[in-house]
Formats: structure tokens, C-alpha cells, sequence
């Protein structure tokens, strides 16, 4: 039968990119254990590009086997009914739906983009769910005493080398949940250990995550172990408060490597230690972005059914290269690259395009927010003021569409929506302002370190989360740190206190000095900047980390407080 012959090429494309995401997932543990980090930066950029080879790999054997053009539409209704049929037992449904979705979309018009031919709604909701179960194993002190357990437990994994102590380290994680959460000091015959299968690989670090289950309930936790020139392998904190959790699997971030045979079962482990994160959010975290795309344009789908509130401008500073506006309830911005650009923009949509790609293949470091990257997004006109679609007509009209009660935009990016620092400051006290400028400098030197210049610095372009953490979000003019040209200030310029723009005589060039000049007007911010970060006006510190970045020096950023590390 034609139907089934194209679920069955559909279904193999998916196998064989599932296959290769993880055989190249596989490739984390190695790295780590032989302190390749740069090899941890080339398997990150090759595992995002594969799925889309794959894809584009099924349709042709598709377009060369089965001539599936134009759409006959009785035929593709039993192609996703004989596709789904093969998946109520198949471990890994929701991201073979949208592998399946994937392709589709690629072959056909828009129009046919609902659930009659796609699966807009997942058919997990009625097919058989793998049980979070199936991705943890279970450790029961009460058999071997605790210490021997943990123990147990860390060496299942084999991180490629022997720790260095570890019993020194287990007394010292063993304390450390005492002191954290004392409600999970029990006798060993009244708790047991739930630890997923796969440590979580990232950067430096490798994450053990599990949760104690006693009678006082639930504690979640996140075993954090470094691999160093100074210390081999050690484990270096343990995290249990909530908040700490969401930092590390945080949108800031760059992508787990974890291996796992159920990503569902996976994501709902995750989700029970942080019920905050949404399930997009999680699949992202672990590497699966198409799937979190999917998951996400579910919940703004949910988001619209759910009221009937009008779009509105994004707050802050209109920009110069993206038209951003956002819906109030829902926590996310909508930026689409303006027709036009500024002046002093000397680029085209091209760059920008590459700018926003190079961040989604590079290292986060915690401080660069994710983006989402969709094509002909669909919105219902009437939920778009007079005035706000006036200005999207005025300055997006290139990349977008109006067909009767419809608004199609053809290409757009969703951030995580945070206040614009400039506005932060606005109305924060004093406390919290010394604070934020603190962590703007952190922020800059933490990018830095990952040979990442954010070309414009301007407080407009980066963001204050709830938790008070600055991240920047716009990167139209981000450029490798090693591109750039760091100078000295020009001794007259700098007691004229010219602008940065009138005093570099080359695009590559940048003045330290002037820098806090130009980005911080306000005399009061650019004292408290300076005062937590006086070398960034500096020409040495620059050149030093482009030295480091050239010599492969490469820091790790934790993602967690410094006084809980083992080794402070």
C-alpha cells in the first residue's frame, strides 16, 4: 500500500537521525573524560545541523520513490494514520511526530497545516505514555549503607578517568546534603536514591541528577563533577534548591549531551524536580530543539484559545534592526528583522541572519538568551491593534502577509521576554542597581570568555530575568572576540571624550576607554560598573582573553553560586 510505503521512508528518516543525534551525544562522555573541550564545541554545532540534513534526506527519497507532488489529500490523511498506527509503542512518539511534521511542512502549502495532515495535536494524549521509570534506576541504602551506595552510584557512570578522591569527595557531598536539606537525613533504611541513567555533559562539567525519596517527602538534586588540568576528576557541588536548577537547565545555556532511549520519560523525571519548566523549555535543555519548537508553538496555540488579549509593542527601546512585540500574558517577544535598517546598521538581513545563527551554534555561557526560529507563523489578524499593525506595515511589511482574517509572518525569532535593563534601572533601588551593574560586567567577561563580542553593548540589549541575572538578547552585531581590534584611546580624543563611533578609524577597532562613555552616559551607573569591573575599560584585559581564546585557554563558567563549591 502507497500510504504505508511513505509512513515506513518517513519513520526510517526518523530512525536514522534519532540514530545519529545519539552516536554523536555518545561522543560527550568521551571528550570529557580526555578533557577535549573543543571537540565538546564541534559535536554541539554537528548535532544541531543533522536534523535538518535528514530531513531534506527524506524528501528526496521521497520525491524520487513515491512522486508525492501535488498533495493528493485521501492519501496523505491515511499517511499520518498509518504513521501514528506505528507509533503507540515506539519510545521516542513525540519526536518522530515532528520529524513527521517536519517533512511535510517542507513539501506542502500552509493551508494544510492542521491536524487533518499533521500532528498539530500530539497523538501521545491517546497512545501509551513510557513511564519516567524507564529512564532512572533506583538505589536502596538500607542494603550497602549510604556511602557505599553513592559510591555505587558515581562509579555506574565511568567518566572516563578515576577520581582523583573520591572518598574525600563523598564525605564532603554527604555533609553538603545535610546542611542543604536536613529534612533528607534519615536512616538509610527510610530513603532510596532515584538517578537518571545519563549524566547530563556540558561544557567542563558532567551533572548527575536524581532525587531522594524519604519520609519526609522529595528532595531533587544536581551532583556537579569537573574533570581539570589542577584536580582531575572530582565532583565539585551539589545543588538541591529549585532555583539553582532552573539556572543550570536554564534558556541561557547551551544543550545538554545526555543519552536517553524515551525523551518523554526523560523530560517528565525533569519536570516532577522543576515543576516551573515547561516542556518545551526541557526538551530544548536536553538538545532536542525541533522538538521544543513544537512543544512551544502548542503552548501559544493554548495561549491564544485561552483569551482573547490584543498584541501590544514590546517594552523598551524601539530597535533598530528588529520590529518585537509580544503578547502581555505569555512570557515570550516575537522579533522580525525590519526591512530597513538604521543608518548606523552597516549590514543587510544576510548578517543578521548569520549573527543569530552563530548563537545558536556557539556556548550560551548562561548569558546569551536562546532563540526559536520559525517560517510562516500564522496569527489571527483581530488580535492586532490599528496602531500596532500600521507599524509592523511601516517597518516589516517585506515579511509579512494579510490573507482575509489571517497575519502571516515569514520569518521571526521567540526569546524568553525579560525587562530591558534600561528600564530595570529606571525604577530599581540602589541595592539592586549595584547589583545588576555588577552582573552586566559578569556578564561581558562571561561571554568573553567564549570568544564571543557582543558588539553593542547599550543597556537596551540586554535583559533582567526574575531572578535578577542579566542576559543579552540582541545580536545583530555579535562577532567573534578574536575578530576585533582592541586599541588604545587616542590621548586627546579620550580628555574630549569624543564619541565611540567618530574616534574608530576601522570597523574591527574598539576603544576600551571609551566604552564606558558611550554605554554608560549615566555617571552614577558607569561608578558602579567600574567599581565591580574597572579592567573591562581597559585595553589588557581584552587582549588577554583573545591571547587565551588563540592559546585554546578555556574557562568554565558555573552555573551555580561559588561558595558551594567543595573546593572553597
Amino acid at each position: 500500500m502507497r500510504a504505508v510505503e511513505i509512513a515506513e521512508i518517513i519513520l526510517a528518516g526518523f530512525t536514522k537521525h534519532y540514530r545519529i543525534f545519539q552516536s554523536i551525544t555518545a561522543k560527550a562522555p568521551i571528550a570529557f573524560g580526555n578533557r577535549d573541550w573543543q571537540s565538546i564545541q564541534t559535536i554541539s554545532s554537528m548535532r544541531i545541523a543533522q536534523y535538518d540534513a535528514r530531513v531534506n534526506e527524506t524528501i528526496e527519497l521521497l520525491k524520487t520513490k513515491q512522486r508525492i507532488q501535488p498533495l493528493n489529500e485521501c492519501l496523505w490523511r491515511t499517511v499520518k494514520e498509518a504513521f501514528q498506527e506505528r507509533l503507540v509503542f515506539h519510545p521516542q512518539a513525540e519526536l518522530a511526530e515532528t520529524f513527521y511534521n517536519s517533512v511535510f511542512c517542507r513539501l506542502f502549502h500552509r493551508r494544510y497545516f492542521n491536524n487533518e495532515f499533521i500532528f498539530v495535536v500530539s497523538s501521545m494524549k491517546q497512545n501509551s505514555t513510557v513511564p519516567v521509570e524507564a529512564e532512572y534506576r533506583s538505589y536502596f541504602p538500607v542494603t550497602d549503607g549510604l556511602k557505599p551506595t553513592i559510591r555505587n552510584i558515581i562509579n555506574h557512570f565511568g567518566f572516563g578517568a578515576p577520581f582523583t578522591d573520591l572518598d574525600g569527595d563523598i564525605r564532603k557531598l554527604v555533609k553538603a546534603f545535610i546542611k542543604q536539606a536536613p529534612d533528607t537525613h534519615h536512616q538509610r533504611h527510610q530513603m532510596r536514591f532515584d538517578i537518571l541513567h545519563s549524566p547530563f555533559y556540558r561544557n567542563k562539567a558532567a551533572y548527575i541528577v536524581g532525587r531522594v525519596v524519604s519520609l519526609s517527602g522529595i528532595q531533587p538534586f544536581i551532583i556537579a563533577i569537573l574533570n581539570t588540568e589542577e584536580r582531575g576528576i572530582h565532583i565539585d557541588a551539589l545543588i538541591t534548591q529549585s532555583s539553582q536548577m532552573r539556572v543550570i537547565f536554564g534558556f541561557a545555556r547551551a544543550y545538554f549531551f545526555v543519552q536517553t532511549h524515551a525523551p518523554s520519560a526523560l523530560v517528565g523525571f525533569l519536570n516532577q524536580l522543576m515543576p516551573s519548566k515547561t516542556a518545551a523549555e526541557l526538551y530544548n535543555a536536553i538538545g532536542f530543539h525541533k522538538q521544543g519548537k513544537t512543544e512551544f508553538y502548542r503552548e501559544f496555540l493554548n495561549q491564544l484559545e485561552s483569551n482573547v488579549e490584543q498584541f501590544i509593542a514590546a517594552p523598551g527601546t524601539r530597535g533598530m534592526v528588529m520590529m518585537v512585540f509580544t503578547l502581555p500574558s505569555f512570557p515570550y517577544v516575537f522579533k522580525v528583522i525590519r526591512d530597513q535598517f538604521s543608518e548606523s546598521k552597516p549590514f543587510g538581513r544576510e548578517t543578521v541572519l548569520a549573527r543569530y545563527q552563530l548563537v545558536k551554534n556557539h556556548d550560551r555561557v548562561g548569558r546569551m538568551a536562546d532563540t526559536i526560529e520559525y517560517s510562516n507563523v500564522v496569527f489571527p489578524l483581530t488580535r492586532f491593534s490599528d496602531e500596532l499593525l500600521n507599524e509592523l506595515q511601516s517597518s516589516i511589511a517585506g515579511s509579512m502577509v494579510i490573507e482575509n482574517d489571517l497575519l502571516i509572518i515569514k520569518h521571526l525569532y521567540i526569546e524568553r521576554r525579560m525587562t530591558p535593563l534600561n528600564l530595570f534601572l529606571q525604577t530599581c533601588s540602589d541595592d539592586d542597581a549595584k547589583s545588576v551593574m555588577a552582573d552586566y560586567g559578569q556578564a561581558l567577561k562571561e561571554m568573553v570568555s567564549a570568544n564571543i563580542f557582543p558588539g553593542d553593548m547599550l543597556l537596551k540589549n540586554f535583559g533582567v530575568t526574575k531572578h535578577q541575572r542579566v542576559i543579552f538578547y540582541d545580536y545583530d552585531e555579535v562577532q567573534y572576540l578574536t575578530e576585533m581590534n582592541f586599541r588604545e584611546m587616542p590621548k586627546q580624543s579620550a580628555e574630549n571624550y569624543l564619541e565611540y563611533s567618530e574616534v574608530s578609524s576601522a570597523p574591527q577597532d574598539v576603544f576600551p576607554e571609551q566604552l564606558c562613555t558611550f554605554v554608560l552616559p549615566d555617571p552614577k551607573l558607569r561608578a558602579l560598573f567600574l567599581e565591580a569591573h574597572p579592567d573591562l575599560a581597559g585595553v589588557a584585559f581584552w587582549k588577554q582573553a583573545q591571547t587565551d581564546i588563540r592559546q585554546k585557554v578555556m574557562k568554565h563558567i558555573y552555573p551555580y553560586p561559588q561558595e558551594q563549591r567543595f573546593c572553597l
